[in-house]
């Protein structure tokens, strides 16, 4: 499940890509998409130290990407976020670590099964980048308003 620090870090990278070359400041970002302010700062910060987002000081300042949106994939931000993306330890990559109560990791069904859904799950989650995020949330706008106009 996404969590929703992870929701608020996506939502503030998809309005900093639309805003190419003005930087937001942590109020406009939170007012736009009801965030709350204190806790959109500390995801910010996060971001700041990972290098996906980056801080200006002063009159102007705010923040933006520190890359390029289309560089920046889903996954990434999660694991900056909310650590690793795994459903169990013993599929994560960046985490791993044998069930303490399995006997044989090759053959446990649970295992089998959860590893073909995160596979395709992963496939999405680094296919899709931030870019992908702004583009879908300009046409799902343009397609709320087409809908109703049909």
């Amino acid at each position: 499940m996404l969590t929703r620090k992870a929701k608020y870090a996506l939502k503030a990278l998809t309005q900093l890509a639309h805003s190419t070359g003005q930087p937001r400041t942590t109020a406009e970002i939170a007012d736009r998409d009801a965030i709350p302010k204190k806790f959109l700062g500390a995801i910010l910060r996060v971001l700041v130290q990972h290098a996906i987002v980056r801080s200006r000081k002063g009159p102007g300042g705010g923040y933006e990407l520190a890359r390029a949106a289309d560089a920046i994939s889903i996954a990434s931000v999660l694991r900056v976020v909310d650590g690793p993306i795994a459903p169990v330890v013993c599929l994560s990559t960046t985490a791993y670590q044998r069930c303490s109560e399995c006997k044989h990791e090759d053959t446990c069904s649970i295992r089998l099964v959860l590893r073909e859904a995160h596979k395709a799950t992963m496939r999405i989650l680094e296919a899709t980048t931030v870019a992908d995020l702004a583009r879908r949330s300009g046409e799902s706008s343009a397609g709320s308003v087409l809908r109703y106009a049909i």
